[in-house]
């Protein structure tokens, strides 16, 4: 299917992007249309993955409620949503976890395309892949888009970049590049610069070499929020994105 056969979603599309664009409020695409810019997978989709500032969330919901559109705040951390009919606007500015916040740098590395006759920014790849690696739940998993990606452009990655990213939740990174590896044997040496393995091969050998930490710790509410809420409520865990009550 192409990505304008639907006529009512290319309408709503169309519609929605030349609307930011008359608000001039910043905003990049992301979800399903960057995917398609970057690995040529186009999906199905009643939705538009919106990228603004937090500070500009708002904004761009009046904008679109002045004009007739459902407007609903959906979680204050991260997540709004602009409705006409059933079509919709993700409007997205943090990740659930409150990791990737959307800031001015993204702006600065956002890439040019141009979607339905309209001249847009997307996701810089780096933080599309970023933000991407912390989905990880049992009813959505992210890891074939990211390595979908991969394969179609990371040669064109700035991988000191996708190291900056990762640098705190590097051993997702490592999982996610073994996956990779696994997934595409041939390609993976072409793709994935040697130095990238080496350095976090290095800090995952490295852990067995000091104490392990004291506080016990589950971080698995960064990447699922429902499956390990159990560590946290029955375990004793400690979680930094997860309430017990």
């Amino acid at each position: 299917m192409s990505i304008n056969d639907d006529k009512d979603a290319y309408a709503f599309y169309k519609e929605a992007l030349e609307l930011l664009e008359e608000s001039e409020i910043p905003f990049m695409l992301g979800g399903a249309f960057a995917i398609f810019h970057y690995s040529g997978i186009y999906r199905e989709t009643k939705d538009l993955d919106v990228y603004c500032k937090s500070s500009d969330c708002t904004r761009i919901m009046k904008y679109f409620q002045d004009r007739g559109y459902e407007t609903q705040f959906t979680d204050a951390r991260w997540l709004a949503k602009i409705f006409k009919g059933e079509y919709f606007i993700d409007l997205i500015f943090d990740t659930v976890n409150n990791i990737c916040t959307v800031d001015d740098s993204w702006f600065e590395r956002a890439v040019d395309a141009s979607f339905f006759e309209k001249d847009v920014k997307l996701l810089p790849p780096e933080e599309l892949i970023w933000s991407k690696i912390y989905v990880q739940n049992r009813e959505r998993y992210d890891g074939a888009d990211i390595n979908h990606l991969l394969v179609q452009y990371g040669s064109n990655l700035d991988w000191k970049q996708l190291m900056f990213r990762m640098d705190q939740h590097w051993q997702l990174f490592l999982a996610q590049l073994l996956s990779f590896q696994f997934v595409y044997p041939a390609d993976y040496q072409d793709i994935i610069p040697r130095w990238v393995y080496d350095e976090l091969l290095r800090r995952a050998q490295e852990q067995y070499d000091v104490p392990a930490p004291t506080e016990k710790v589950c971080r698995g509410p960064m990447i699922d929020q429902t499956q390990y809420s159990v560590d946290i409520k029955d375990w004793n865990y400690k979680s930094y994105t997860i309430k017990t009550v």
